[in-house]
């Protein structure tokens, strides 16, 4: 029974350090919850929570630990701890890090669609053209129509064939080096 009280006594007496959250406000506007307390570079009064009070939010202020030296003191003082590497910029590399290389990322992701984009351009452009020159050249050209049997093209049908495929040769082989618009008759 006695081994059971100490047990808990001594449970009880690591239950506070437990306990001590502090919540703040980072630079970025974000809400930080950590066990640790914040880095001098944050104001007190962005100190929402921290260990042995009770508050909770912006309706409540937030006393200062007696250990903690004062604003203006924090400021001064040099940082003493084993983190000499610590920036007090502000800014999180990690997070720069990611969102530079989801921009390359995504630019390199509007580069492959460009290219897609002139490739189909091109190839539209060659289809048209070679499309255009078998019309021109005058022989028949057979259809299916909607039952599937074959048609041979009138003039009618060879001349909206041939506007059409002319005003596609036209948009798409504007920026093909080896087209001109002379390049059809």
């Amino acid at each position: 029974m006695m081994h059971i009280l100490a047990l808990a006594a001594a449970g009880s007496a690591f239950l506070p350090s437990a306990l001590g959250q502090w919540l703040w406000i980072d630079k970025d506007g974000r809400k930080v919850f950590s066990d640790r307390a914040p880095p001098i570079s944050i104001l007190q009064k962005d100190i929402l929570k921290q260990p042995g009070s009770k508050a909770t939010g912006f309706d409540a202020p937030v006393a200062p630990l007696e250990t903690e030296p004062a604003p203006a003191m924090r400021a001064a003082a040099p940082v003493q701890s084993g983190f000499a590497t610590l920036q007090l910029s502000g800014r999180d590399t990690e997070l720069e890090s990611r969102k530079k290389q989801a921009a390359d990322l995504e630019m390199a992701q509007k580069q492959a669609e460009a290219k897609k984009l002139v490739s189909a351009k091109a190839d539209n452009c060659e289809r048209a053209r070679k499309g255009y020159a078998s019309l021109l050249s005058g022989v028949r050209i057979s259809v299916a129509n909607a039952k599937g049997e074959r048609e041979f093209m009138d003039d009618a049908a060879r001349l909206s064939e041939s506007r059409r495929l002319r005003a596609i040769a036209d948009s798409d082989c504007l920026n093909n080096p080896t087209w001109s618009p002379a390049a059809l008759p």
